[in-house]
């Protein structure tokens, strides 16, 4: 009889818990509310008991907010289903002719939308492994100079979603998803900057090298420790790449990252360079040119595996990578759509329904993209709890929590992009409840260090 009181003596200590925090958060947020950093802002925060779905606290939870990179957490978790935790791209290598099989021998590379190729966070995935691999393959097809095309047709023509702005697409957070991408569709500028304030700084260097002549430097120096100000401006395609702000005097080799206008254009001059240097000749045809020809009797040399999802997604969300972000939901679209070619605006729609047949509104999931850098998006707090409650009970969610970065003491995806902070995940309180939430504050005043200590503090009380 003593351990069934004890155990709803339990029980009613658990209510008062809940009850305690639900009347803590409801004063936390009248304190944000009057805090002059968000006298024009929304707040939306829903926060529910992850075993039992109880809400503890809910405040704007149906309105649209951006989310900025919480949105993450919604195409991560849409992958994990439609695409698999084991799902792997494979970028083939084949052996074929133009025309009627009269015309001169090419190799083609035909793109799947891979994001890791070239990657650096992989040994397998490493620029050199690649360039290595394929110029085995090569060598052992005993094809004399042979024609090399780069096939990136899977994906859509345009590579940037719709609602990216100007200002960020030219930087490395604003590379967009080919259907052959390289590098993670990045490339390094090296800046050297003198001992005098606002003088013009020096190219040092490009990573790949051929890109120093495409680059206009209007970067200056600034006061020591003023940190990366600079921003790079260019569009896919283009040629024309500029760059902007300041970086801090006595930088011998200060170094900011943009996006390739043209990835796969990109990769096939690297690859060339790569072979001449091994006396192996090919003859590297442009994209443009590509599209002029019909390849035909295509043979199959070999193929090149990406990791397996669940390692891309921890990159996905530990570093909050758009470009993978874009890639699967072009995936998505390439595997699931009816028909044409896969692009942002056919896999969101894909996602939408997915949602919706598992009680999510399409109208709370107004998605521009998969990476949530489109200021556009709208995205509720209360379909963001959804999303993360239905991966609870997933046999892959061991691998998309790990993935989740761990901030403040909580798991959880961040976001931040002008005039927008967000967070989304899970925590476990001391008293042993746990609890899945989002909190998303848009358009406030002032510093968003500032912003973001606060909402620390309120996310401190579900500890």
């Amino acid at each position: 009889m003593k351990y069934i009181v004890s155990f709803f003596l339990f029980l009613g200590v658990l209510s008062c818990s809940g009850q305690n925090i639900s009347v803590s958060l409801e004063s936390a947020m009248r304190t944000m509310q009057s805090d002059p950093q968000f006298a024009h802002s929304i707040i939306s925060l829903f926060v529910m008991e992850s075993t039992s779905g109880k809400i503890v606290f809910e405040k704007n939870v149906q309105t649209g907010m951006a989310p900025a990179s919480v949105q993450k957490v919604i195409t991560s978790v849409t992958a994990f289903e439609l695409l698999g935790k084991d799902f792997r791209y494979k970028t083939f290598i084949n052996q074929g002719r133009r025309g009627e099989g009269r015309g001169k021998t090419a190799i083609i590379f035909a793109g799947s939308g891979d994001p890791t190729l070239g990657s650096w966070r992989w040994k397998e995935t490493s620029e050199e492994t690649v360039l290595q691999r394929i110029s085995n393959i090569i060598a052992k097809s005993n094809i004399e100079s042979p024609e090399m095309y780069i096939d990136d047709e899977l994906f859509s023509y345009q590579p940037i979603p719709d609602g990216w702005i100007w200002q960020d697409m030219g930087n490395y957070y604003g590379a967009g998803a080919w259907g052959f991408n390289w590098r993670e569709n990045q490339f390094d500028l090296h800046l050297r900057s003198g001992e005098t304030l606002d003088r013009r700084t020096e190219i040092a260097s490009t990573v790949p090298g051929f890109l120093k002549n495409d680059i206009t430097n209007l970067v200056t120096s600034a006061k020591k420790g003023s940190g990366d100000n600079v921003y790079i401006y260019s569009a896919p395609y283009n040629k024309e790449i500029f760059a902007t702000g300041t970086v801090p005097v006595g930088e011998k080799d200060f170094v900011v990252s943009g996006s390739l206008p043209n990835p796969p254009e990109t990769f096939g001059r690297m690859l060339t360079d790569y072979l001449k240097q091994i006396t192996l000749p090919v003859v590297y045809s442009s994209l443009e040119k590509k599209r002029n020809y019909e390849i035909m009797f295509q043979t199959r040399l070999d193929s090149i595996l990406s990791p397996s999802f669940d390692s891309m997604n921890y990159w996905f969300l530990k570093k909050s990578i758009n470009l993978y972000g874009e890639a699967f939901v072009k995936t998505i679209a390439s595997q699931h759509a009816d028909a044409g070619q896969a692009g942002t605006n056919r896999g969101i729609p894909i996602i939408q329904q997915f949602w919706k047949e598992r009680g999510i509104d399409p109208g709370s999931l107004k998605m521009m993209d998969g990476s949530g850098l489109s200021p556009s998006n709208r995205v509720t707090t209360a379909a963001l709890v959804k999303v993360l409650g239905f991966a609870k009970g997933r046999p892959w969610f061991n691998s998309f929590y790990t993935a989740l970065p761990e901030i403040n003491g909580i798991k959880m995806k961040d976001g931040y992009i002008g005039g927008v902070r967000s967070y989304a995940g899970y925590v476990k309180s001391k008293s042993g409840s746990e609890y899945t939430f989002a909190f998303i504050v848009n358009n406030f005043d002032g510093s968003p260090g500032a912003v973001r200590e606060k909402m620390w503090r309120v996310l401190d009380l579900l500890k």
